[in-house]
């Protein structure tokens, strides 16, 4: 009788352990150790990175709002991505599953503390794909500074996060149909940059100009304070960019190179270009050459030698210098922090040119130079997908939260200052 039931009861005691709430972890350590890291790494570029960038590149009086933006995007963001962004963007979505996922991991459902990503732990690669989530939606705050309602500003990045960030992610690294077209993408060219730059433009012409009121200087206030912020963003963006290997290996390592590289070109670039246009050389400038290379990279960090990040890095410089200067001019809209020249020229720029310079040895991906060229062309059709859908959907959404709330502070609270009107706080 004994005999009879061992078999049954060794076959049930199997089921058991094999569900996600018992497996045993077979995780890789040191995968786990890097991307623990560079979770954390990238939430240092979004608090304190962006916010202190932030802080100093508006008025004074405007640095505590700016900040306290940066800072509650990642509140938001967070808990809409537990709730059901994750789930969205990363999970099949049936008949619709190239253009968004589904709803199987609802308020991550499903997630155990043994869940697999690969050979990490899937808690670990939320957390990872939750900082590029937080880093995205507050690049954007930079484009509509010291003018937009705090309330109507919530309401945005919420919806801004579901309809414009959600489905981006999913058509780039969810299995959408980018991935499908095999658009090279390894951390965040068109997910994140040219993403959060489209917005970043039309935010900006949408609300308008800010208000010279003729009594103050519209330049940043505390340079100090914005090459504190963008320190924290360059060793940030190690994880951001290295982390997507999504292991401790040598495509991490390369990676990491490569965004070195592309970053001290572009700065470099931008500081003699600034240099031969103005006869001055501003850190502003060079600041924001240096977040000009390590957007440009960003695309191709997992696909082009050092060389190829070389020449990203020197184009990136002077396209965004120009885009940030001339053409800013030119089409007269306000956008304080550059976020479109900076963050969307970047990422367009370093999204085409990773088509040109991805090579099999680095990421067994063939660009132009590997005899691919139509590598480029598919980059280009990421990038469009990308600015189309990002830039129609913001305005929408713009729109409809101006019908909820209205959108723009009244004129005697954009003078005065948001901080003491908003939080009834300021520096002294």
């Amino acid at each position: 009788m004994i005999k009879k039931f061992v078999p049954l009861l060794a076959v049930a005691l199997s089921q058991v352990f094999a569900s996600p709430a018992f497996a045993q972890s077979h995780f890789d350590t040191g995968n786990t150790a890097w991307m623990l890291t560079s979770s954390a790494l990238v939430f240092l570029m979004t608090i304190p990175g962006v916010a202190l960038l932030y802080a100093g590149f508006v008025r004074k009086k405007n640095a505590i709002s700016i900040a306290m933006q940066v800072f509650i995007t990642v509140c938001v963001v967070t808990v809409a991505w537990a709730v059901i962004g994750y789930s969205l963007a990363f999970t099949h979505g049936g008949t619709i599953n190239d253009f968004i996922g589904g709803l199987d991991k609802l308020a991550l459902k499903g997630v155990f503390k043994n869940s697999p990503v690969g050979t990490i732990p899937e808690s670990v690669y939320i957390m990872f794909q939750l900082a590029f989530a937080c880093i995205t939606v507050a690049l954007i705050t930079g484009a509509f500074a010291e003018r937009i309602k705090f309330t109507s500003f919530v309401l945005f990045i919420l919806l801004w996060t579901f309809c414009v960030y959600v489905p981006i992610v999913h058509w780039v690294w969810g299995g959408g149909f980018l991935a499908k077209r095999e658009v090279l993408d390894f951390a965040g060219g068109t997910v994140v940059h040219i993403n959060a730059g489209t917005a970043g433009l039309v935010c900006a012409i949408t609300l308008g100009k800010r208000y010279n009121f003729g009594r103050e200087r519209m330049e940043a206030y505390n340079p100090i304070l914005a090459l504190t912020g963008t320190a924290f963003l360059w060793i940030g963006w190690f994880g951001f960019n290295a982390g997507s290997a999504i292991a401790a290996n040598a495509s991490a390592g390369m990676a990491m190179l490569v965004t070195q590289i592309a970053a001290s070109a572009a700065a470099l670039t931008w500081m003699f270009t600034e240099a031969a246009v103005y006869r001055r050389i501003s850190v502003i400038g060079v600041l924001s050459g240096s977040i000009a290379g390590l957007v440009a990279i960003t695309p191709g960090s997992g696909y082009v030698d050092p060389l190829g990040a070389l020449v990203i890095g020197l184009m990136a410089g002077l396209l965004c210098f120009l885009a940030s200067t001339v053409i800013k001019r030119m089409l007269k809209y306000d956008d304080p922090m550059d976020v479109f020249g900076v963050h969307a020229v970047g990422g367009i720029t370093g999204s085409i040119l990773t088509g040109v310079f991805a090579t099999k040895s680095i990421g067994n991906a063939s660009g132009l130079i590997d005899g691919n060229p139509m590598q480029v062309f598919i980059q280009f059709q990421g990038v469009m997908m990308t600015i189309i859908w990002s830039a129609c959907m913001t305005l929408v959404i713009l729109l409809i939260v101006n019908l909820i709330t209205g959108l723009r502070v009244n004129r005697k609270t954009e003078l005065e200052g948001l901080d003491i009107h908003m939080h009834g706080e300021a520096l002294s």
